[in-house]
């Protein structure tokens, strides 16, 4: 199947509006929202959890789950071996920054020893 693209500059441009519009809205509301209120204190402490959530759960199915098929890998020892690695530099730094950057090294360099 071949798909050619038939849209002139202005489709595109109003496209592009669109998708800023789309994109914007959630952020803007929430933002009007908790500036005139004050946030409850449970909250604030479940919310420190949502980043660590997200976090564990892109990085567990990337190395534990097949996509293909949902079946569960046990096999990509540079990945799990990278992952305790990061579990410990997050536990120490409290940083998912540092932590992100010590994982994509720590597989980088794994996979190269381990492969």
């Amino acid at each position: 199947m071949n798909a050619v693209n038939t849209w002139n500059s202005t489709q595109h441009f109003w496209l592009i509006i669109l998708g800023f519009i789309v994109a914007f809205i959630p952020r803007f509301f929430p933002l009007m929202l908790f500036t005139k209120r004050a946030i409850p204190e449970w909250f604030n402490e479940w919310m420190k959890f949502v980043p660590v959530s997200l976090f564990t759960a892109l990085v567990v199915k990337d190395i534990f789950i097949d996509s293909a098929s949902y079946a569960l890998l046990l096999n990509k020892y540079s990945e799990m071996l990278a992952a305790v690695v990061v579990i410990i530099v997050a536990y120490r730094t409290r940083s998912m920054a540092i932590s992100v950057i010590v994982g994509l090294i720590g597989v980088f360099i794994l996979s190269m020893f381990m492969a």
